[in-house]
């Protein structure tokens, strides 16, 4: 089994409440998932030079091999979400938590990824607040000099 380590930037994205929107119309949440998809996700992912390693039904998981394009694509896809979201229900609005890490990762000979970088990137996507983006220490040293984005310390 061949295998790399290397330095990445890892972005971690999930659906806020994917379970109650698709249990209250999984036709509807299942479609324009796709559509955001389609539509605004894996542009903004393509533009700012991002592999998609692997989806979840309600998340993804994305390498970058700069800090700075992880976060300005996590950025516009927020920001697209929210124009999206306008005139919509809260209980029928979709929105996404991500977190970001700069770290060392495993890529196994599939292209998936694990380890270490990873597993930090998932656990800041958890605690990021909905329509929000966690950074890492680590990936925040990288961008705080070359971003104009207001950053809060948690």
């Amino acid at each position: 089994m061949s295998e790399i380590r290397k330095l990445a930037a890892i972005l971690a994205a999930d659906v806020v409440g994917y379970s109650r929107l698709a249990g209250s119309d999984e036709d509807r949440t299942l479609a324009r998932l796709r559509a955001l998809r389609s539509d605004l996700i894996d542009p903004t992912i393509a533009i700012h030079a991002g592999r998609v390693v692997k989806r979840t039904g309600d998340g993804a998981l994305v390498e970058f091999r700069s800090v700075v394009d992880a976060v300005r694509c996590a950025i516009e896809v927020q920001n697209g979400m929210v124009e999206r979201n306008v005139g919509l229900p809260p209980e029928r609005r979709i929105e996404f938590r991500i977190g970001i890490h700069l770290g060392d990762v495993v890529e196994e000979s599939d292209g998936d990824l694990m380890g270490d970088g990873v597993n930090i990137a998932t656990r800041l996507e958890g605690i990021a607040e909905p329509n929000g983006i966690c950074l890492s220490g680590a990936a925040y040293e990288q961008v705080r000099d070359k971003l104009k984005e207001e950053f809060v310390d948690l």
